[in-house]
């Protein structure tokens, strides 16, 4: 990805998964598609009781959630994912 929008979600009460609806229906409202990835701080993706990553392909609704270190706590990077297009 790009190109996409910063959004930040520190409601304690609100697990990722609905954090990344809202974000992603806000992103459709504002330009008109549906993104397909974000981007979001490893500390906020549940881990199973042995310490490793839930899953490897996560997913909130249709939305690809990658962990990133260099993205803040409580912090999206959501857009579309795709091959750039080339003149």
């Amino acid at each position: 990805m790009d190109v996409g929008m910063l959004w930040f979600d520190n409601d304690r009460n609100t697990d990722i998964e609905a954090k990344v609806t809202r974000a992603a229906k806000y992103y459709q409202k504002k330009y008109g598609q549906n993104p397909t990835v974000c981007f979001v701080h490893p500390s906020m993706v549940k881990t199973a009781g042995n310490g490793s990553k839930k899953g490897k392909n996560l997913k909130a609704g249709n939305v690809e959630l990658r962990t990133s270190n260099s993205m803040l706590p409580n912090h999206f990077w959501i857009g579309v994912n795709g091959a750039k297009k080339t003149a």
